[in-house]
């Protein structure tokens, strides 16, 4: 006899994880990866100052963390030139998308999302008992006006785009995205997902101003900031929208240390321009391998390079578990034609140097 009842919509749902994690891996396969450039980590680290305060922060790790983030929303707040009530602090922008689905979408609802844009966003809206409504990417775009001419079909209460894209690593300067916003139909909120912003090009972060409420804005420590596994993200948004969070989100989620140490790394900006510097010394790097090994590197904002193998989803899925035999752990898109492409994250020069070592035979298994 059981006794949990799962609701239908549960029942109904497929197990599945929108990223089988590297430590996952290594325990189905048997093995530690030598070089660990799949999961877009910042393996320049977090600000030693950040470090440092969540030292001192675990001291204390007796202790709930601030419910409100004030002293980080504060400061958050100063960076960009808002109001404290223009600011949710969540646990990454993942923990983030949870909540505004929740608050967003009822079973039945239509979102529209890129086919083969970021999987946990979908992965919410199924979970919640949405409607997912797929557009094609454009080259390796997002399509703006395609995404939003569907959201009018099919009266989309959600629609999700982010900039700087992951998988493939494309950006769209911040003053067309605001420009678009004119052709976003009525009673559609825009999700903006900037995770990568800090290491994009100037400009391309939206110039949205912050009681528009067409849009929300979320923004991570989790990549330029080096603290992905301390889980701190951010949303910027009208205050009407952002008062809405308080009435869902886990008042206690938040890591006492994790908050003292993002407060630490956002006021560290030397630390920040070091990362920038080095991922795009990486990212050059990455670029010249892949060249080197007959393939072509796409440009990228990000700190990683989606690099196209020239043939199709089979055959990088080939190169992609050569990487995978030899120690390498890296990821590619998930849906045709960007599936034809594998992902890279910026290294250390040792690692990406493992990397360049272990491309070619990957290559010559795969063309086999």
């Amino acid at each position: 006899m059981s006794h949990a009842r799962p609701t239908p919509l549960i029942r109904s749902l497929p197990s599945t994880v929108p990223f089988v994690g590297p430590e996952v891996q290594e325990r189905r396969i048997g093995t530690h990866f030598t070089a660990r450039l799949g999961a877009n980590e910042n393996v320049f680290g977090p600000s030693p100052k950040a470090i440092e305060a969540m030292r001192e922060g675990a001291a204390e790790i007796w202790q709930y963390g601030d419910s409100a983030s004030h002293d980080l929303r504060s400061a958050l707040a100063a960076r960009h030139g808002i109001a404290m009530e223009n600011i949710v602090v969540g646990e990454g922008i993942d923990g983030l998308l949870g909540y505004l689905v929740r608050l967003m979408v009822a079973p039945g609802d239509a979102v529209v999302t890129s086919d083969g844009a970021y999987p946990t966003f979908n992965y919410h809206v199924t979970g919640f008992g949405g409607t997912l409504h797929k557009v094609p990417y454009k080259g390796d775009f997002e399509d703006l006006p395609a995404l939003m001419a569907r959201a009018g079909e099919v009266d989309a209460k959600l629609l999700y785009y982010s900039n700087p894209d992951n998988p493939m690593g494309s950006w769209a300067r911040g003053e067309e995205i605001v420009a678009a916003l004119d052709d976003l139909p009525e009673g559609c909120l825009m999700m903006l997902d900037e995770a990568y912003v800090e290491l994009a090009p100037d400009g391309t972060a939206a110039p949205v101003e912050i009681e528009d409420p067409r849009v929300i804005r979320m923004r991570t420590f989790s990549k330029a900031y080096g603290m992905a596994g301390a889980r701190v993200g951010y949303a910027l948004g009208a205050a009407a929208l952002i008062a809405e969070f308080e009435k869902i989100r886990n008042h206690f989620g938040m890591n006492r240390a994790a908050q003292a140490g993002a407060l630490a790394a956002l006021q560290d900006d030397a630390w920040l321009a070091h990362v920038q510097e080095q991922v795009a010394a990486a990212r050059g790097e990455i670029a010249r391998i892949a060249r080197e090994n007959g393939l072509e590197p796409l440009p990228s904002a990000t700190n990683f390079v989606t690099i196209d193998c020239g043939r199709d989803g089979d055959f990088a899925r080939a190169v992609l578990a050569g990487l995978t035999a030899r120690g390498i752990f890296a990821r590619m898109p998930f849906v045709a034609p960007q599936d034809r492409c594998i992902r890279v994250s910026c290294g250390r020069p040792a690692e990406l140097a493992r990397f360049a070592e272990a491309l070619p035979g990957a290559l010559q298994d795969a063309r086999g």
